[in-house]
């Protein structure tokens, strides 16, 4: 089974994904955690250029290549094996980012972006897809706080109020086009109100495909 995680930033994800990973395994599953862009040690350099606030400059065209550039290697070096071998992965994004970012967000064609997409990913598509969902007013302002402790604020971080907007309103529109697909979570939320909405949705998931 592939599930992804997607948000706008500030959403949780990362906290999130690690526990239900970890429960996921105490009850016998063996799972895959990783994460976009990176995941691989080429996609992690992937990652530092495109998270690189001295790359201010980029243009989205750009930006969506190494994005998808990053995922065609994750496809074929870590998430299709664990898939084959049947264990679960969970990833920390994956293309529905490049609709909500680029295409919403930026404004590139949506179906080139499919194109590009479908090239590679080679057609893969999440079994599930948990959206937490949060205004991004109060995503960034969590980001701001996360810098304060010492975390990363990267270059998508500093993009305007209007474009985590956009972006937003993207991922809403992608949920309401494949609801068998997506399960949208309310993550503004203490951590363990949020973890226990999305235990239930993977669980249930599971159950129907056992």
């Amino acid at each position: 089974m592939f599930i992804t995680f997607e948000g706008p930033d500030g959403s949780g994800k990362t906290t999130q994904v690690g526990q239900i990973a970890n429960t996921l395994r105490e009850r016998g599953h063996h799972v895959l955690l990783t994460r976009e862009p990176g995941g691989t040690a080429i996609g992690n350099q992937i990652r530092q250029i495109l998270h690189d606030m001295k790359n201010q400059a980029m243009h989205p065209r750009a930006e969506l290549l190494l994005f998808s550039a990053s995922r065609a290697q994750i496809v074929e070096e870590v998430i299709r094996p664990h898939l084959k071998a049947g264990g679960i992965v969970i990833c920390d994004r994956f293309f529905d980012s490049t609709y909500a970012y680029q295409g919403y967000g930026h404004g590139l064609d949506l179906e080139t972006l499919r194109t590009i997409t479908q090239f590679a990913t080679g057609g893969l598509r999440p079994d599930l897809t948990i959206l937490l969902d949060i205004a991004p007013e109060a995503g960034i302002q969590r980001r701001l706080s996360a810098l304060a402790q010492g975390e990363e604020w990267n270059r998508l971080d500093a993009m305007a109020l209007e474009f985590h907007q956009r972006v937003r309103g993207g991922y809403h529109t992608l949920a309401s086009q494949e609801p068998g697909r997506w399960v949208t979570i309310n993550a503004d939320r203490a951590v363990a109100e949020v973890q226990a909405d999305i235990v239930a949705a993977v669980e249930g998931r599971l159950d129907k495909q056992s």
